[in-house]
């Protein structure tokens, strides 16, 4: 009986334990890395930010800030810098990434609902814009990431003080991979389109060396920062090299201010523990920098070479299926190829549609998705019987590669011969590419009422809830 007494009360604890972590998240560093008092704090964050020559930076194009995370004495100065440069602008979500410092895991921990808690009182978690950048990447909530982690708290009174009003997703990154920077810059990428939010790099500099030493690592490693030398930052991290506990945070930064277009970082503050009373033999960097963009996201294009490359691949890819029931092994280092698109295959058998299935989402780098496709379009088109090996040399090929959907609500916007269209309502969901309207000879108001047939509603759908989204492809063939 007491066996089963203790059991039923661990089993509470758990509970409990579980429903906290996603509930407020207490301080835990607060009275050891800045005051405990709330009073006492504030004031000394609105000394740091008296502190502060103003920056002239254009402040609606800042998209992210590399702060500190070491104890108020040794780098809130620092952090001020970076901070005051935002101070009461219009961003709502402020999405925090912070280093594991004591607990090794894969990808990264993403806080999905609650609220973080300091002395200033608590701020909100996003917990829509956290499930997007969750589904985007991939990555979910990792209770042991946060509980001790204070890489993100330190942030949170910098953000309660000069951004009020906004919510936050911290985001903690485990063990810092090449595969999980990228993927969750590609997730950012996604998720913060067209959204007022700021990201946070949460870093320290080189730890421990000498002061001489150290300043020479950090000049280096803030020249790669400055110059978005981001292959050699992850090299770097690869290597183990001592240069930021928080550089695959500062890398996915850079990577996402990268995809909205020619991107600057200008670095604001540098400094070192010893300049505030820390030994000079064992010195830690700190870094304030502002990352922001001047200018449109850079247009996809392929070189007549790329889509030949790729339209010999689908055609390997199809033959060496239907024949031996292989996937063919691809691999190459062209980063258009590399990078992650959404693509259609279309099959055409002498005139007539023979199979056609594509990846909306940019899930897959473009030679994977090109495979994926085109061995679905031979074989999983459910419209038709699958491809046999006598057809093969009667399919006629056209890839579409294709940009990012993105939603509507003026139909006004849609140009026949350049935008495709997806419908969506609920469950339901009717895609049709840029060239299907041009082929059938199609009216924007077909169009819309075609593609509405396509998800399995009514041909009105589009002007009665049924949500719009458009995109643009390239085409070839």
């Amino acid at each position: 009986m007491r066996k089963k007494t203790l059991f039923h009360s661990l089993l509470f604890i758990l509970c409990i334990s579980l429903l906290w972590s996603q509930g407020t998240r207490k301080p835990i560093v607060a009275g050891i890395f800045y005051d405990q008092d709330g009073d006492r704090l504030s004031k000394q964050i609105d000394e740091f930010l008296r502190n502060v020559r103003t920056e002239d930076l254009p402040a609606d194009k800042i998209l992210a800030l590399i702060a500190p995370h070491a104890g108020y004495p040794y780098s809130g100065q620092v952090a001020a810098h970076a901070y005051r440069l935002v101070q009461g602008k219009d961003y709502e979500t402020v999405v925090i990434i912070g280093p594991s410092h004591r607990y090794g895991f894969r990808g990264c921990s993403i806080y999905l609902k609650g609220a973080y808690e300091t002395p200033l009182g608590t701020v909100e978690v996003d917990e829509a814009l956290a499930s997007e950048i969750s589904e985007a990447s991939g990555f979910e909530y990792e209770p042991n990431a946060h509980t001790g982690e204070h890489s993100l708290e330190v942030q949170v009174p910098f953000i309660q003080k000069t951004l009020p009003k906004v919510k936050i997703v911290p985001i903690v990154m485990g063990f810092q991979s090449k595969e999980t920077i990228i993927t969750l810059a590609d997730a950012l990428t996604k998720a913060l389109a067209g959204k007022k939010a700021l990201v946070v790099a949460s870093t320290d500099l080189s730890h421990f060396f000498p002061k001489s030493k150290a300043n020479q690592v950090d000049s280096e490693t803030i020249s790669c920062i400055e110059s978005f030398k981001t292959d050699e930052l992850m090299r770097k991290i690869a290597r183990g090299e001592n240069i930021m506990c928080g550089a695959g945070p500062v890398v996915a930064v850079l990577l996402y201010a990268h995809s909205q277009g020619e991107a600057k970082a200008r670095v604001l503050r540098y400094a070192d523990s010893s300049q505030a009373g820390g030994p000079e033999n064992q010195v830690v960097g700190y870094l304030a920098a502002a990352v922001f963009s001047q200018g449109s996201p850079p247009e996809f294009n392929l070189s007549a070479e790329e889509k030949e490359e790729l339209l010999k691949l689908a055609s390997s890819a199809i033959d060496e299926f239907i024949r031996h029931k292989k996937v063919i092994s691809y691999t190459t280092q062209d980063p258009a190829l590399l990078s992650k698109k959404g693509a259609f295959v279309t099959l055409n058998k002498r005139g007539y549609l023979r199979g056609c299935i594509g990846f909306t989402e940019p899930v897959f780098p473009l030679y994977e998705t090109v495979i994926r496709a085109s061995i679905l379009a031979a074989c999983r088109d459910n419209r038709f019987n699958p491809v046999t090996a006598d057809e093969l040399k009667d399919l006629e090929i056209e890839i579409s590669v294709l940009t990012l959907p993105r939603r509507i609500h003026d139909p006004q916007v849609i140009e026949v011969g350049k935008h495709g269209l997806i419908i969506s309502q609920e469950d339901k969901k009717g895609l049709l590419l840029p060239q299907v309207p041009v082929e059938n000879n199609w009216s924007k108001e077909e169009f819309l009422q075609q593609a509405c047939l396509k998800a399995g509603l009514p041909r009105t759908a589009w002007k009665s809830g049924a949500e719009i989204y458009i995109f643009e492809a390239i085409i070839f063939h």
